[in-house]
């Protein structure tokens, strides 16, 4: 009876053991940083912060400013293959992925997480030329293209106006890994160091440069679009607020095409025939300019992703051409 007795009790020992071990396995401890915890903070809030000073080049009306001597060269040069612009974002899914850039917007409570630079089969390490961090982006932030491509991962802290950008970016164990990362002070007129990368190609911040929708709502876009070319059109060289160059293959010193280059909409271009929404796009076009950022497809405008987007809408924007745009003037070009 006492053996009888002796077994039970250790069986139920056994049996509270194994309990207890699946129960931490169901349950593991949270990874600080895992999780955006700025419940409260909205992408509408973030459009009232400073982005940038307004006498950032980024922020600057080029509508009156003087037309480089070489435009009609260098826009008959992009007309090459009649390009026609495309809004690279949109809503929905495309090829698995949201259509854009999209960015998350964080607080001071966020927990920061380290970072890992290192290069993959997309592209090389860039770490030299990075801030070290850590960053404050949860784990949970979306990755441009779910990870294929460039693999932009972006956060914005609203409380004290700093953005954090990843390029070539990926989840690692509690951190993230990426090729480049950056960090840009969005209260003050700032660039890279010389010849230095950023998450762009350009050395230019993203997220200032995207078309999102809830400024779009404002009525108004006041900054620079961002755009990409292909390789064959862009020069070795750069301009200022652009402070890296690609290894583009034209090398033409009567068209230049360096990254930073800005375009303007031609002021005669009639817009109002456009939607409400496009027109807001158009208008900045007019304004600010586009800004060559990247290499890529030619003409294509960034911008976020969002369920608002009219897909069929932003389409109409395909009636430009090379030929409804000029050079603005531009500064010293850096080879």
């Amino acid at each position: 009876m006492k053996r009888l007795t002796l077994f039970c009790l250790l069986l139920l020992l056994v049996l509270s053991c194994k309990k207890k071990s699946k129960d931490q396995t169901e349950t593991p401890p949270a990874v600080p940083g895992s999780t955006n915890v700025c419940t409260s903070v909205t992408k509408a809030q973030l459009e009232t912060i400073t982005i940038f000073p307004a006498s950032h080049p980024i922020n600057t009306d080029i509508s009156t400013a003087n037309v480089d001597s070489r435009s009609a060269d260098i826009i008959t040069l992009l007309d090459g293959g009649s390009p026609h612009v495309k809004a690279d974002f949109g809503s929905g899914i495309y090829a698995g992925s949201t259509i854009g850039i999209p960015y998350v917007v964080v607080c001071n409570k966020q927990p920061k997480v380290g970072i890992t630079f290192r290069g993959n089969g997309y592209d090389a390490n860039y770490g030299s030329e990075s801030d070290k961090g850590p960053y404050p982006i949860p784990l949970n932030a979306s990755i441009e293209g779910n990870g294929q491509g460039d693999s932009h991962v972006i956060a914005v802290n609203k409380d004290n106006g700093t953005l954090y950008e990843l390029y070539n970016a990926s989840r690692g164990d509690g951190t993230w890994e990426a090729s480049c990362g950056v960090i840009f002070d969005l209260n003050t007129v700032t660039y890279r160091p010389d010849g230095w990368t950023s998450a762009d190609a350009a050395g230019l911040p993203i997220f200032p440069v995207l078309v999102r929708y809830e400024e779009v709502l404002t009525g108004t876009i006041d900054h620079a679009i961002r755009f990409t070319l292909p390789k064959s059109k862009v020069s070795p060289s750069y301009t200022l607020p652009a402070k890296h160059l690609v290894n583009g293959t034209n090398t033409s010193a009567l068209t230049p095409v360096p990254m930073g280059m800005r375009l303007r909409l031609k002021s005669s271009f009639n817009i109002s025939s456009y939607s409400t929404t496009n027109q807001v796009i158009l208008q900045a076009m007019k304004t600010y300019g586009i800004i060559l950022a990247d290499i890529g497809s030619s003409f294509y405008i960034t911008g976020a992703p969002d369920e608002r987007w009219d897909n069929d809408d932003l389409q109409n924007l395909g009636d430009l051409t090379a030929n409804d745009f000029e050079v603005v003037q531009m500064g010293t070009i850096v080879q």
